[in-house]
């Protein structure tokens, strides 16, 4: 007798009991729907669950702040820390276009804007089920990365180095750079290929839970622990242990993680007796952890163990010709995937995409070409049909001083750029930004010494009071001793 197929997992996350309780009646013929209505209840119910769902609708405005988008940006981060192939759909009244692209930056596939219809959001749900991440179709020996820049030839060069060693590795980088795809390359490339790799993201579980699941734990160690249980270094055996974002790790169990790194010993939890581990450690994470040894959040003998190789991953907005590599990569895929003709941009479009930062790096590089696959396929993507897919708002552009001696093309370059991706732009609201960054600046470094600061500037003080008074800035009033 055939099976019928599972349904896929859909959590809802909505405050309005009306909708939540209207989706879940409609949806639920088609998927396996959780519900929740705030960030915390979704922290709480992933806890309950063996797999993060592979499919999520969203409200942005939650509690405790409704009216606003900050929670439900907050919630696309930690879904996508915790399943980062998870599909996110975004349903909200908070419509406007800023709140739109900055979700789909975050790593949203869609923004669907209140009120719509329940069978448009099916439709839109079935359909981002059939996206499959991109295959990286690079060599093995390239390390499966995509570009041909110096910067990704560096990587390269250090995935061959450090494969073999059987040292930890600490990669530094941006969210949405691809650190987890530099740990399966280390794997991929070292002698321990044949045998497992695991992975643990550090900042999708509950801090109670990193111990058992790292070490294991024994029947009866605590509530709920009916039986006996292999942890992560157990089931690692002589293979790799992907520890991402390592920073969110609990300063009590840093000790502990230390021990394993130093003498490869470890103890589950409820046991006296120690186990040893041969299994490398790799971590990543997209903190400043030297901040965070400084904010007493992080161990320095851990980092210092951690960090015997380290690896810095680019930001996308470093790699410029690879945008158009990695633009050609994903567009070729998703066309085939989808049976439809790629897209292309013309001459004005590809001159954006280069000159774009892509703060959300590679995910929202690629869910951009989704998008544009499914809206585009066989057009020539112009300027205005591009932008509307990007995340202005959030770009700022290094606009250089006019230093002596300084090429003016520098300047006229870069305010090009200003121009081409602000909408909106406002010169004498610029304007006033880098000269309240430069007063800023000055007082900070003259400790709020006025006059000391005027000098700095190349102003007389009455000058400075007067510009400070314009815009209301932070510093100690003139007196009689400055």
């Amino acid at each position: 007798m055939e099976q019928t197929p599972a349904k896929p997992d859909l959590l809802i996350v909505d405050d309005d009991p009306l909708i939540s309780d209207t989706l879940n009646f409609v949806l639920s013929r088609d998927f396996n729907v959780f519900v929740a209505e705030s960030r915390a209840q979704v922290k709480s119910l992933l806890r309950q669950i063996d797999t993060p769902p592979q499919l999520a609708l969203i409200d942005l405005g939650l509690p405790p702040t409704p009216h606003r988008p900050d929670e439900g940006f907050k919630l696309i981060g930690e879904l996508i820390a915790t399943s980062p192939t998870i599909k996110i759909l975004v349903l909200s009244g908070q419509n406007d276009e800023t709140n739109a692209r900055h979700a789909r930056t975050l790593g949203a596939i869609e923004f669907i804007a209140k009120p719509c219809e329940p069978e448009i959001i099916k439709r839109l749900l079935l359909e981002s089920l059939q996206i499959r991440s991109a295959e990286i179709s690079a060599k093995p020996d390239e390390g499966g990365l995509i570009g041909s820049s110096m910067l990704i030839e560096k990587l390269r060069q250090q995935i061959s180095q450090y494969a073999n060693a059987p040292f930890p590795v600490l990669i530094e980088g941006e969210s949405g750079s691809g650190k987890e795809l530099i740990a399966n390359a280390l794997h991929r490339q070292s002698s321990r290929a044949s045998r497992p790799f695991l992975a643990l993201n550090c900042a999708a579980i509950s801090p109670n839970l990193v111990e058992p699941t790292l070490f294991g734990y024994s029947k009866g160690a605590f509530t709920g622990a009916t039986t006996s249980r292999a942890g992560y270094f157990e089931d690692a055996k002589d293979g790799s242990l992907f520890l991402d974002e390592i920073g969110e790790l609990p300063l009590e169990l840093q000790a502990k993680l230390l021990r394993v790194l130093e003498n490869g010993e470890y103890q589950r939890v409820g046991e006296t007796q120690s186990r040893m581990s041969n299994a490398r450690v790799i971590a990543a994470t997209n903190r400043d952890m030297r901040q965070e040894i400084r904010n007493g959040r992080f161990r320095a003998d851990l980092y210092h163990r951690l960090s015997v190789f380290t690896i810095a991953v680019p930001a996308l907005r470093d790699l410029f010709e690879d945008k158009e590599i990695l633009l050609d990569h994903f567009r070729d895929f998703y066309a085939r995937q989808a049976g439809v003709q790629a897209f292309d941009l013309d001459k004005a479009a590809r001159s954006i995409w280069l000159d774009y930062g892509f703060p959300g790096n590679v995910r929202e590089l690629r869910n951009i070409v989704i998008r544009l696959t499914t809206k585009c396929a066989g057009q020539s993507v112009n300027s205005e049909q591009l932008q509307a897919e990007l995340d202005m708002e959030s770009m700022t552009v290094e606009l250089p001083g006019l230093a002596a001696g300084q090429d003016f093309k520098t300047v006229l370059e870069a305010a090009r750029k200003h121009l081409q991706l602000q909408k909106n732009f406002n010169l004498d609201l610029t304007l006033q930004q880098w000269e309240k960054g430069y007063v800023e600046a000055a007082l900070a470094i003259t400790q709020g010494n006025l006059s000391q600061a005027a000098k700095l500037l190349g102003i007389h003080r009455t000058t400075l009071y007067s510009r400070m008074q314009n815009y209301n800035t932070s510093g100690d009033a003139p007196d009689s001793t400055q």
